[in-house]
Order: structure tokens, then sequence, then C-alpha cells
């Protein structure tokens, strides 16, 4: 449908980007809907999943497989929330921007490759959505930044795509050792009769992955795409693109691949497991200390992004410890916890993230400043946007009643229940609940400066090119409240992360609704 709808797109945003807005919106509700209406079929059925399959290209007995288990629904659902709230929030965010016809086709397109990499089983098919996420965002980026955009779009591109080429390596390895498999299913069976090829398969494709997921250190790339990009494109960017590295080293190196290099190398497998650990604490602490020193309002978002990838991949660290600790009852009850906490926060995350960025971008769009040390006092002036903001710092904090406080929660649960099976994780999970403190920090630091703390606007003025007009508010206009249409979007968003963190059980029960 979002492919169908591109040209329609283009022709209604020459006459009114409202309308635009309103197709893709619309467009994004209505797949809602049909990921929704296979759920009663992920619910009863035995292996917890629905499939649909067709014939694509016999010739290498690959079939276009698109399905749904209660992790990619969950997932798939909150992308296509975040699509409707960005093409929402673009109507009035970027009035008066050029080439808007070009922008919200692009923006659709950016809807299939990142749906599309949830929903299906076959590595081909993931593949071209993999890749097919990355040239709109490009264009996005570069087309419609602020101020270095297509060099920020550009290292994106660059990174990403040498990230894309290790997946690539990961699918044919597949396809040579298996005998011609595409199915990730399927595959997982067929890689226990050659364990040996499948451990340099379960590195490339993991590292590919990592990439995408701005794990340090290959993080560099998302800083500067995410503060160069509109605030729609950073709460996409943010929201799910790098979270689709996070749901493909789950689905595709840890269920596909890990267990046959698990069952013939248990301590190769030990090792890989703890190296996932060692940097998702890397990552958390590296971005919780730059984001609590930054003072650009954007990339202090996109540095927590890089430090909450970290709980991420610290939490897919524990899922492996049921198959490489025999599948013990302990073991797998431990793994199931922090496997719930883990997919809840990608979810959580994307939530208040995307509510993080587009409520950052509505303070750029109304005071035209971009630095943290010259804003202040904007909640009088900006009351939604600040108490939405505050709620998105809050619940990355994990400050209960908001969303992320759960997902923490049930990754740590997990955590201290695999330290009594594998005592490496011991030091780890400790860590980590210090990077919480610090996450806890730079959030109160962002809500202070931002919308408590005197006005400390200055009387400068950029002439640089392109760049943010850092013209003092009140100088050039009197600050008020944003529009009705971005209003909404970011009402959505915020009514999810409060929704979820006092009752999260909607999100629990469609992960704990597993295919494995």
């Amino acid at each position: 449908m979002p492919i169908i709808g591109v040209p329609f797109i283009y022709y209604a945003a020459k006459k009114s980007s409202k309308l635009a807005g309103s197709i893709i919106a619309g467009t994004a509700l209505v797949n809602i809907l049909l990921v929704l209406s296979t759920l009663p079929t992920v619910f009863t059925d035995p292996a917890h999943t629905y499939i649909e399959g067709y014939t694509w290209v016999p010739q290498i007995n690959s079939e276009f497989t698109l399905f749904t288990d209660g992790v990619s629904a969950s997932i798939a659902i909150v992308s296509l929330i975040l699509i409707l709230a960005a093409a929402i929030f673009s109507i009035n965010y970027m009035e008066g921007k050029k080439n808007l016809p070009a922008y919200y086709a692009l923006l659709s397109l950016t809807s299939v490759g990142l749906v599309g990499v949830f929903i299906t089983s076959n590595l081909i098919l993931f593949f071209f959505c993999w890749e097919l996420m990355l040239v709109p965002a490009y264009f996005i980026i570069g087309g419609w930044g602020y101020r270095n955009s297509y060099r920020a779009a550009f290292k994106l591109f660059i990174f990403t795509h040498a990230g894309a080429v290790f997946v690539l390596l990961g699918i044919g390895a597949i396809y040579w050792a298996t005998g011609g498999i595409t199915d990730m299913t399927q595959a997982q069976a067929a890689l226990m009769n050659v364990p040996d090829i499948a451990k340099w398969i379960l590195l490339a494709m993991t590292a590919g992955f990592a990439v995408k997921m701005a794990i340090v250190p290959v993080h560099m790339w998302l800083p500067d795409a995410h503060s160069e990009a509109p605030a729609t494109m950073s709460a996409l960017l943010s929201g799910v693109i790098i979270s689709a590295g996070a749901y493909a080293i789950l689905r595709v190196s840890l269920w596909t691949v890990f267990p046959a290099v698990s069952a013939s190398d248990p301590g190769f497998a030990s090792v890989f497991v703890h190296g996932l650990a060692v940097f998702g604490v890397v990552s958390a602490f590296f971005g919780s200390f730059i984001a609590l020193v930054e003072t650009d309002i954007k990339r202090i978002i996109a540095y927590s992004s890089i430090s909450h990838m970290g709980y991420v991949l610290f939490g897919l660290s524990l899922f492996p410890i049921a198959v490489s600790s025999g599948n013990t009852l302990v073991a797998i009850v431990a793994a199931s916890t922090a496997l719930t906490g883990t997919v809840l926060h990608i979810i959580n995350h994307a939530f208040s993230k995307g509510l993080f960025f587009l409520s950052a971008g509505a303070v750029m769009h109304q005071t035209e400043v971009r630095d943290i040390d010259e804003m202040g006092g904007l909640l009088g002036k900006m009351s939604f946007t600040g108490v939405s903001s505050a709620v998105a710092a809050l619940s990355i904090a994990g400050s209960p009643p908001f969303a992320c406080f759960w997902s923490e929660f049930f990754i740590f649960v997990g955590a201290f229940s695999i330290i009594s099976i594998d005592g490496f994780f011991t030091i780890p999970t400790i860590l980590m609940l210090i990077a919480t403190i610090i996450s806890l920090a730079y959030s109160l630091r962002f809500i202070w400066r931002v919308y408590l703390s005197p006005s400390r606007a200055k009387p400068t003025v950029t002439t640089t090119p392109n760049a943010e007009p850092t013209v003092p508010a009140e100088e050039k206009k009197t600050l008020h409240g944003v529009s009705n249409s971005m209003k909404l979007s970011m009402g959505i968003l915020l009514a999810f992360v409060v929704l979820i963190g006092v009752y999260p059980n909607s999100f629990l029960n469609l992960i704990h609704a597993l295919g494995y």
C-alpha cells in the first residue's frame, strides 16, 4: 500500500501538504489494522505464528514469505504508529520547506523498508527491505536537514551500507552452506549440519546489524544523522531504524544461527554472548556520558539513543543463556524474562525517543534555537511540548510510571537470575544499573535547562547558510504553543508512553506469544 501510494502522495502534496500527510497517516492506520488482524492466529496457532507464502523466485527455491509472531507484530505496529505520528507532525513542521511532494513521497517509501524488515522470514526479502529503508532516509536527511545535511546523510549511507555488506555475505553463506535455503526457520535446522561455517556467519551478520544499531565503536554516523535530520526523520531513525538492527540480531543472529554454534562449540558461544554484554555496557556508558555534557538539543537525544541500544544489546546477550546452558528450567525462565524486557524496551524506546525527538523539533521550530544553553523558561510558553518532553525524558531515564521503567525492570530481573547460572554477568549487570543513574542525570539536566530554568537567550545571529538561526525568540516573535497537528502527533506517542507505563500487559501478552 505505501508503494502504490507514492505517486498519489506526490501529486496530492502539490495541492496540499495536509492531504499528503493525511494519506500517509491513513495508510499507516490501515496497515496497523491489517497487522492486528493476524493476531488471533498468533495467539491460537500451536507455533504462535501467522504465515503467508507466495511463489517468488522458484529457480532458487525462494518464496515471498510474510509472517508475524509476538515479537514482529509488536515492533511492526510500533513502527506504523511512529510513521502515522511523523506524517501528522510534518503537516505544519515542514510547512514552507522546498520540494515537499518529494519529501512526502520519500516518507511513504521509508515505511516500506521499515515495516518489511519485521514481517518477513525470507532472508532475501529481508535484505531488500533492510536496504530500502536507507535510500529514502538519505534523501530526506540531505534534502531537508539543517546545516551539513548531505555530509551527515552520506556518513549514514557509508556506515550502514558497509554493515549491509556483512549482512549480505552472511545471507549468501547461509544459502550456500544449506543447499539453497533462504527461509530463516528452515535455515535454523539446516545450519546444525555446518557449525564451523555458522560461526563465521554469526560474527559477520551480528557485526553488520550492530552498525545499524549504532553500537560503539561503529556508532559515529548516528549523532550527525540525528542532529541534522528533520525531527520527523530523527524520530524514525531513533525509534525504528536503529531498532531494526536489534530485531535483526535477535531474529537472525540469535534465533537462526546461534543454536548451531552453541551446540557444536559451547565455549565459543559463551565468549560471543559475553562480548555482546561488554559492547552493550560500553555503549550505555559512552552514550550517557556524552549526553550529560552535550548542549545541542538533538545531539543529547542522539547520544541517548546510543546508550539505550547498549541496554538492548545487553538484554540480547542474556537471551541465548537458555540454549548454551542446556535449556534448564532456571535458564529458560531467566532468558525468557530478559527477552521479554529486551523486546519491550525496543517498543518503549521507540515510543519514548520518537516523542523526545518530536518535542525537540517543536522547540526548534518555535524558538529557532538548538543550543540548550540559550533556552530556559519554555514550560510556561510551550506547556504541552514541555510536558511531552518531560514525560519522554523521564521514561528514557527509567522512571515510573512511564514505559521504559517496565522494560528495564524485566531486563534487570532476568540479568540477576542469570548471574546464578553465569557469574560473568555480575559486573556488567552492576555497571548497567549505574548507567541508569547517569540516564536520569542527563534527563533531569535536559528538563531543567530547556523548560524550568530562567531564560538564557543570547542576542546573537548566525549567518551560516542553511543553519538554524540563533536569534532569541523574544526578539523575533512572541512564543506560543505548537499547532494542533503537531500536538496531535506528540499526543499519540505521549498516550502510549503513559499507558504502557501504567498498564504494560497489552504488549507483554503479545511478546509472550512467541514462535520459539
